[in-house]
Protein backbone atom coordinates (compact mmCIF):
# COMPACT_ATOMS: atom_id res chain seq x y z
CA UNK A 1 0.00 0.00 0.00
CA UNK A 2 1.36 2.90 -0.70
CA UNK A 3 1.49 5.45 2.20
CA UNK A 4 0.00 9.45 2.57
CA UNK A 5 3.12 11.08 3.22
CA UNK A 6 7.00 9.76 2.85
CA UNK A 7 7.69 12.15 6.16
CA UNK A 8 4.97 12.91 8.98
CA UNK A 9 6.84 15.60 11.49
CA UNK A 10 4.73 15.53 15.33
CA UNK A 11 4.81 19.06 16.26
CA UNK A 12 4.40 22.74 14.85
CA UNK A 13 7.06 24.29 17.36
CA UNK A 14 10.16 25.88 15.76
CA UNK A 15 11.68 22.52 15.68
CA UNK A 16 9.39 20.78 14.60
CA UNK A 17 8.61 23.25 11.82
CA UNK A 18 12.79 24.18 10.96
CA UNK A 19 12.76 20.22 10.01
CA UNK A 20 10.36 19.61 8.14
CA UNK A 21 11.66 22.37 5.67
CA UNK A 22 15.01 20.75 5.89
CA UNK A 23 13.52 17.78 4.91
CA UNK A 24 11.71 19.03 2.05
CA UNK A 25 14.63 21.18 0.93
CA UNK A 26 17.04 18.31 0.79
CA UNK A 27 14.50 15.96 -0.36
CA UNK A 28 12.16 17.74 -2.62
CA UNK A 29 10.66 14.67 -3.85
CA UNK A 30 9.58 13.21 -0.52
CA UNK A 31 5.70 14.46 0.97
CA UNK A 32 5.96 15.84 4.39
CA UNK A 33 3.31 15.99 6.54
CA UNK A 34 3.60 18.61 9.68
CA UNK A 35 0.99 17.29 12.25
CA UNK A 36 0.04 20.27 15.39
CA UNK A 37 -2.67 19.98 17.89
CA UNK A 38 -3.19 23.36 18.18
CA UNK A 39 -5.28 25.82 15.84
CA UNK A 40 -2.21 27.65 15.48
CA UNK A 41 1.47 27.13 15.04
CA UNK A 42 4.16 27.73 17.62
CA UNK A 43 1.82 27.95 20.81
CA UNK A 44 4.07 26.72 23.49
CA UNK A 45 7.80 26.48 24.23
CA UNK A 46 8.19 28.62 20.77
CA UNK A 47 6.17 31.23 21.80
CA UNK A 48 6.72 31.36 25.19
CA UNK A 49 9.96 31.82 26.08
CA UNK A 50 12.39 34.99 26.47
CA UNK A 51 13.58 35.39 22.39
CA UNK A 52 17.17 35.04 23.45
CA UNK A 53 19.67 34.11 20.72
CA UNK A 54 21.91 32.64 22.62
CA UNK A 55 25.83 32.59 22.07
CA UNK A 56 26.63 29.17 22.97
CA UNK A 57 28.56 30.49 26.58
CA UNK A 58 27.07 27.28 28.89
CA UNK A 59 27.31 23.86 26.61
CA UNK A 60 29.94 21.33 27.76
CA UNK A 61 32.00 21.89 24.53
CA UNK A 62 31.56 18.69 22.31
CA UNK A 63 27.87 18.28 23.71
CA UNK A 64 25.18 18.46 20.86
CA UNK A 65 24.04 21.74 22.21
CA UNK A 66 27.66 23.34 22.36
CA UNK A 67 27.84 22.04 18.40
CA UNK A 68 24.53 23.56 17.20
CA UNK A 69 24.15 26.69 19.30
CA UNK A 70 26.96 28.64 18.06
CA UNK A 71 26.42 27.72 14.17
CA UNK A 72 22.92 27.75 14.74
CA UNK A 73 22.76 31.49 15.97
CA UNK A 74 25.06 32.30 12.65
CA UNK A 75 22.27 30.08 10.57
CA UNK A 76 19.38 32.07 12.26
CA UNK A 77 20.75 35.53 11.77
CA UNK A 78 21.99 35.24 8.44
CA UNK A 79 17.83 34.01 7.78
CA UNK A 80 16.63 36.70 9.58
CA UNK A 81 18.64 39.36 6.97
CA UNK A 82 17.85 37.57 4.06
CA UNK A 83 13.88 37.16 5.56
CA UNK A 84 13.57 40.81 6.65
CA UNK A 85 13.00 39.56 10.61
CA UNK A 86 13.74 42.31 13.01
CA UNK A 87 16.35 40.83 15.76
CA UNK A 88 18.89 43.08 17.50
CA UNK A 89 22.05 42.30 18.94
CA UNK A 90 22.22 44.48 22.30
CA UNK A 91 25.14 42.31 24.15
CA UNK A 92 24.54 40.54 27.32
CA UNK A 93 26.82 40.08 30.73
CA UNK A 94 26.91 37.38 33.31
CA UNK A 95 27.37 39.04 36.24
CA UNK A 96 29.41 37.06 39.21
CA UNK A 97 27.62 39.07 42.44
CA UNK A 98 30.41 38.27 44.98
CA UNK A 99 34.06 36.40 44.93
CA UNK A 100 32.36 32.85 45.45
CA UNK A 101 30.78 33.00 42.19
CA UNK A 102 34.05 33.77 40.10
CA UNK A 103 35.48 30.36 39.64
CA UNK A 104 32.09 29.31 37.97
CA UNK A 105 32.30 32.89 36.15
CA UNK A 106 35.50 31.24 34.94
CA UNK A 107 34.53 27.93 34.04
CA UNK A 108 31.64 29.58 31.71
CA UNK A 109 34.10 31.42 29.93
CA UNK A 110 36.52 28.34 29.49
CA UNK A 111 33.17 27.05 28.12
CA UNK A 112 32.27 29.48 25.96
CA UNK A 113 35.94 30.19 24.39
CA UNK A 114 36.54 26.01 23.61
CA UNK A 115 32.79 26.60 21.74
CA UNK A 116 33.83 29.41 19.33
CA UNK A 117 31.88 32.08 21.18
CA UNK A 118 32.57 35.17 19.21
CA UNK A 119 34.19 38.48 21.16
CA UNK A 120 33.45 36.86 24.59
CA UNK A 121 35.43 39.13 27.40
CA UNK A 122 35.87 38.99 31.20
CA UNK A 123 35.39 42.43 32.56
CA UNK A 124 36.15 44.11 35.85
CA UNK A 125 33.44 45.75 37.92
CA UNK A 126 34.58 49.69 35.63
CA UNK A 127 33.35 48.06 32.56
CA UNK A 128 30.25 46.92 33.70
CA UNK A 129 29.34 49.74 34.99
CA UNK A 130 30.36 51.32 31.80
CA UNK A 131 27.61 48.14 29.58
CA UNK A 132 25.05 48.33 32.60
CA UNK A 133 25.32 50.73 34.73
CA UNK A 134 22.59 49.86 37.16
CA UNK A 135 24.27 46.06 37.60
CA UNK A 136 26.62 45.33 40.42
CA UNK A 137 29.62 42.75 40.61
CA UNK A 138 33.04 42.27 41.53
CA UNK A 139 33.73 40.53 37.58
CA UNK A 140 31.34 39.81 34.36
CA UNK A 141 31.66 38.13 31.54
CA UNK A 142 30.25 40.13 28.39
CA UNK A 143 29.16 38.55 24.83
CA UNK A 144 28.42 41.29 22.49
CA UNK A 145 26.99 38.89 19.73
CA UNK A 146 23.68 37.76 22.26
CA UNK A 147 20.67 38.88 20.89
CA UNK A 148 17.39 39.08 21.02
CA UNK A 149 14.18 38.14 18.50
CA UNK A 150 10.65 37.19 18.21
CA UNK A 151 10.67 33.11 17.55
CA UNK A 152 7.43 32.99 16.58
CA UNK A 153 7.71 35.06 13.95
CA UNK A 154 10.63 32.82 12.92
CA UNK A 155 8.78 29.63 13.21
CA UNK A 156 5.97 31.15 11.04
CA UNK A 157 8.28 31.88 8.43
CA UNK A 158 10.06 28.42 8.34
CA UNK A 159 6.33 27.54 8.12
CA UNK A 160 5.97 29.40 4.53
CA UNK A 161 8.80 28.24 3.49
CA UNK A 162 7.59 24.74 4.38
CA UNK A 163 4.41 25.08 2.42
CA UNK A 164 6.12 27.27 -0.96
CA UNK A 165 7.83 23.99 -1.20
CA UNK A 166 4.67 21.73 -1.11
CA UNK A 167 4.92 20.81 2.42
CA UNK A 168 1.64 20.27 4.39
CA UNK A 169 0.15 21.48 7.95
CA UNK A 170 -2.54 19.78 9.68
CA UNK A 171 -3.66 22.03 12.64
CA UNK A 172 -6.04 21.16 15.42
CA UNK A 173 -4.65 17.25 14.90
CA UNK A 174 -3.91 15.86 18.22
CA UNK A 175 -2.15 12.17 17.64
CA UNK A 176 -3.94 9.42 19.96
CA UNK A 177 -2.16 6.31 18.73
CA UNK A 178 0.00 4.98 16.33
CA UNK A 179 -0.19 1.38 14.47
CA UNK A 180 2.51 -0.60 12.78
CA UNK A 181 2.20 -1.33 9.28
CA UNK A 182 4.02 -3.59 6.96
CA UNK A 183 5.81 -1.15 5.27
CA UNK A 184 5.38 1.74 7.51
CA UNK A 185 2.89 3.23 10.33
CA UNK A 186 -0.68 4.70 10.50
CA UNK A 187 -1.55 7.33 12.71
CA UNK A 188 -4.64 7.60 14.62
CA UNK A 189 -5.39 11.18 14.84
CA UNK A 190 -8.30 13.29 15.80
CA UNK A 191 -8.91 14.13 12.09
CA UNK A 192 -8.86 10.33 10.73
CA UNK A 193 -6.00 7.88 10.38
CA UNK A 194 -3.27 8.97 8.37
CA UNK A 195 -0.35 6.60 6.87
CA UNK A 196 3.11 7.34 6.73
CA UNK A 197 6.65 5.96 5.98
CA UNK A 198 8.14 7.26 8.76
CA UNK A 199 7.96 9.38 11.51
CA UNK A 200 9.99 12.15 12.88
CA UNK A 201 8.87 13.43 16.90
CA UNK A 202 9.32 16.98 17.51
CA UNK A 203 6.14 17.12 20.42
CA UNK A 204 7.98 19.28 22.82
CA UNK A 205 5.97 18.72 26.02
CA UNK A 206 4.90 15.33 24.84
CA UNK A 207 7.74 13.85 23.10
CA UNK A 208 8.08 11.25 25.38
CA UNK A 209 4.21 10.35 24.75
CA UNK A 210 4.69 10.16 21.43
CA UNK A 211 8.35 8.49 21.74
CA UNK A 212 6.49 5.36 23.83
CA UNK A 213 3.67 5.24 21.19
CA UNK A 214 6.73 3.26 18.64
CA UNK A 215 9.20 1.97 21.64
CA UNK A 216 7.51 1.73 25.23
CA UNK A 217 9.76 2.41 28.11
CA UNK A 218 12.08 5.38 26.05
CA UNK A 219 13.59 5.78 29.92
CA UNK A 220 13.17 8.98 30.10
CA UNK A 221 9.85 11.45 31.17
CA UNK A 222 9.76 14.70 30.00
CA UNK A 223 8.83 16.74 33.32
CA UNK A 224 7.35 20.24 33.05
CA UNK A 225 9.04 23.37 34.81
CA UNK A 226 6.88 26.74 34.65
CA UNK A 227 8.94 29.51 34.64
CA UNK A 228 7.13 33.32 35.68
CA UNK A 229 8.00 36.45 33.89
CA UNK A 230 7.49 39.73 35.16
CA UNK A 231 7.73 43.23 32.72
CA UNK A 232 9.47 45.87 34.34
CA UNK A 233 8.21 49.62 35.19
CA UNK A 234 9.48 52.22 32.39
CA UNK A 235 11.45 53.50 35.56
CA UNK A 236 12.96 50.08 35.75
CA UNK A 237 13.40 49.55 32.31
CA UNK A 238 15.95 52.38 31.47
CA UNK A 239 18.28 50.14 34.02
CA UNK A 240 18.85 47.87 31.70
CA UNK A 241 20.82 48.13 28.28
CA UNK A 242 20.64 44.64 27.03
CA UNK A 243 20.77 41.38 28.69
CA UNK A 244 21.82 40.95 32.62
CA UNK A 245 22.11 37.63 34.01
CA UNK A 246 23.46 35.78 36.83
CA UNK A 247 25.88 32.94 37.43
CA UNK A 248 23.98 29.87 36.81
CA UNK A 249 23.96 27.10 39.52
CA UNK A 250 26.56 24.26 37.60
CA UNK A 251 24.31 21.45 38.94
CA UNK A 252 20.86 22.85 37.40
CA UNK A 253 20.28 23.76 33.90
CA UNK A 254 17.84 26.40 34.52
CA UNK A 255 19.97 30.16 34.12
CA UNK A 256 18.41 32.30 37.44
CA UNK A 257 16.01 35.17 37.63
CA UNK A 258 17.77 37.64 34.87
CA UNK A 259 16.83 40.55 32.94
CA UNK A 260 15.96 40.86 29.32
CA UNK A 261 14.94 43.14 26.43
CA UNK A 262 12.88 42.37 24.13
CA UNK A 263 12.49 43.02 20.16
CA UNK A 264 8.88 44.49 21.36
CA UNK A 265 10.18 47.75 23.39
CA UNK A 266 9.77 45.90 26.90
CA UNK A 267 11.98 44.48 29.22
CA UNK A 268 11.12 41.62 31.36
CA UNK A 269 12.52 39.75 34.52
CA UNK A 270 12.75 36.14 34.99
CA UNK A 271 11.93 33.27 34.90
CA UNK A 272 11.85 31.16 38.09
CA UNK A 273 11.56 27.20 37.70
CA UNK A 274 9.45 25.42 39.34
CA UNK A 275 6.97 22.25 38.67
CA UNK A 276 4.28 22.66 36.88
CA UNK A 277 1.01 20.55 37.56
CA UNK A 278 0.27 19.95 33.85
CA UNK A 279 2.22 19.75 30.85
CA UNK A 280 0.79 22.93 29.67
CA UNK A 281 0.44 24.70 33.20
CA UNK A 282 0.81 28.36 32.45
CA UNK A 283 -0.89 29.25 35.53
CA UNK A 284 -0.06 28.06 39.10
CA UNK A 285 -3.70 26.93 39.43
CA UNK A 286 -3.50 24.59 36.28
CA UNK A 287 -3.52 21.09 36.94
CA UNK A 288 -4.05 17.89 35.06
CA UNK A 289 -4.25 15.01 37.17
CA UNK A 290 -3.46 12.56 34.47
CA UNK A 291 -0.52 14.22 34.06
CA UNK A 292 0.33 14.89 37.25
CA UNK A 293 0.10 11.30 38.19
CA UNK A 294 2.55 10.25 35.60
CA UNK A 295 4.65 12.34 36.69
CA UNK A 296 4.32 11.42 40.47
CA UNK A 297 4.64 7.50 39.31
CA UNK A 298 8.06 8.14 38.07
CA UNK A 299 10.80 6.84 40.14
CA UNK A 300 13.53 9.21 38.12
CA UNK A 301 11.00 12.48 39.61
CA UNK A 302 11.33 11.33 43.31
CA UNK A 303 15.12 10.66 42.75
CA UNK A 304 15.35 14.15 41.31
CA UNK A 305 13.27 15.72 43.93
CA UNK A 306 15.94 13.97 47.20
CA UNK A 307 18.30 15.73 45.54
CA UNK A 308 17.51 19.19 44.84
CA UNK A 309 14.81 19.43 47.30
CA UNK A 310 16.01 23.00 48.92
CA UNK A 311 16.65 24.55 45.71
CA UNK A 312 13.01 23.61 44.33
CA UNK A 313 11.57 24.83 47.59
CA UNK A 314 13.10 28.16 47.18
CA UNK A 315 12.19 28.31 43.43
CA UNK A 316 8.48 27.26 44.79
CA UNK A 317 8.90 30.35 47.25
CA UNK A 318 9.50 32.33 44.66
CA UNK A 319 6.86 31.71 42.27
CA UNK A 320 4.26 32.31 45.13
CA UNK A 321 6.28 35.59 46.74
CA UNK A 322 6.33 38.53 44.78
CA UNK A 323 9.12 39.97 47.48
CA UNK A 324 11.09 36.86 46.70
CA UNK A 325 11.37 36.79 43.09
CA UNK A 326 12.81 40.66 43.53
CA UNK A 327 14.86 39.68 46.13
CA UNK A 328 16.69 37.55 43.67
CA UNK A 329 16.47 39.96 41.02
CA UNK A 330 17.95 42.68 43.04
CA UNK A 331 21.09 40.21 43.55
CA UNK A 332 22.18 41.72 39.95
CA UNK A 333 19.73 45.38 39.72
CA UNK A 334 19.61 46.24 43.56
CA UNK A 335 17.61 49.57 42.53
CA UNK A 336 14.26 47.85 41.17
CA UNK A 337 11.82 48.30 43.67
CA UNK A 338 8.75 45.98 44.42
CA UNK A 339 6.26 48.34 42.38
CA UNK A 340 8.61 47.96 39.46
CA UNK A 341 7.35 44.34 38.64
CA UNK A 342 4.00 43.61 36.67
CA UNK A 343 2.93 40.76 36.23
CA UNK A 344 3.24 38.81 32.63
CA UNK A 345 3.05 35.52 32.29
CA UNK A 346 4.22 32.09 32.06
CA UNK A 347 6.56 29.58 29.75
CA UNK A 348 7.02 25.58 30.50
CA UNK A 349 9.92 24.11 29.66
CA UNK A 350 9.63 20.58 28.80
CA UNK A 351 12.73 19.12 30.53
CA UNK A 352 13.72 15.09 30.12
CA UNK A 353 15.13 12.83 32.99
CA UNK A 354 16.10 10.30 33.66
CA UNK A 355 14.94 6.56 35.71
CA UNK A 356 17.81 8.26 38.00
CA UNK A 357 16.69 11.57 38.59
CA UNK A 358 19.43 12.94 35.85
CA UNK A 359 18.09 16.17 34.06
CA UNK A 360 19.75 15.75 31.14
CA UNK A 361 21.34 18.40 29.93
CA UNK A 362 22.07 17.94 26.23
CA UNK A 363 19.95 17.51 22.98
CA UNK A 364 18.57 13.92 22.88
CA UNK A 365 17.72 12.47 19.89
CA UNK A 366 16.96 8.37 19.44
CA UNK A 367 15.68 5.87 17.24
CA UNK A 368 12.99 3.37 16.98
CA UNK A 369 10.97 1.56 14.36
CA UNK A 370 11.05 3.57 11.26
CA UNK A 371 10.93 6.71 13.60
CA UNK A 372 12.95 9.39 14.95
CA UNK A 373 12.14 10.82 18.22
CA UNK A 374 13.78 14.67 19.91
CA UNK A 375 13.28 13.33 23.10
CA UNK A 376 14.74 16.57 24.80
CA UNK A 377 15.73 19.82 23.34
CA UNK A 378 15.00 22.81 25.91
CA UNK A 379 16.63 25.95 25.31
CA UNK A 380 18.97 26.37 23.07
CA UNK A 381 16.40 24.80 21.03
CA UNK A 382 15.16 28.19 19.07
CA UNK A 383 18.76 29.90 18.70
CA UNK A 384 19.86 26.50 17.11
CA UNK A 385 16.71 25.29 15.46
CA UNK A 386 18.33 25.76 11.65
CA UNK A 387 21.73 23.80 12.36
CA UNK A 388 19.49 21.06 14.84
CA UNK A 389 17.46 20.67 12.15
CA UNK A 390 19.71 19.95 9.72
CA UNK A 391 21.50 17.16 11.97
CA UNK A 392 18.14 16.07 13.17
CA UNK A 393 17.08 14.74 9.27
CA UNK A 394 21.03 13.48 9.05
CA UNK A 395 19.90 11.49 11.64
CA UNK A 396 16.65 10.81 9.73
CA UNK A 397 18.45 10.23 6.38
CA UNK A 398 20.57 7.35 7.97
CA UNK A 399 17.49 6.23 10.01
CA UNK A 400 15.15 5.85 6.90
CA UNK A 401 18.20 4.90 4.05
CA UNK A 402 16.57 8.39 2.41
CA UNK A 403 18.16 9.13 -0.97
Amino acid sequence: MTPDFNIAVIGGGILGLSVAREMRLRFPNLSVLVIEKEPALARHQTGHNSGVIHSGIYYRPGSLKAQNCVEGARLLTQYCDQRGIPYEKCGKVIVAVDDSEVPALEELYRRGTANGVSGLRRIGPDELARLEPYARGVAALHSPDTGIIDYKQVAEAYAADFLESGGQISLSTTLHGIRSLIKGMELQTSTGAVSVRHLINCAGLYADVVANMTSPDTQVRIIPFRGDYYTLSPRAESMVNGLIYPVPNPAFPFLGVHFTKTVHGYTEAGPNAVLAFAREGYTIGKVNLGELGRTFSYPGFWRLTLRYWRMGSQELYRSISKGAFLKAGQKLLPNVRLEDLVNRGSGVRAQAIDRKGRLLDDFVINRSNNAVHVTNAPSPGATASLAIGKHIVGVAQETFGLT
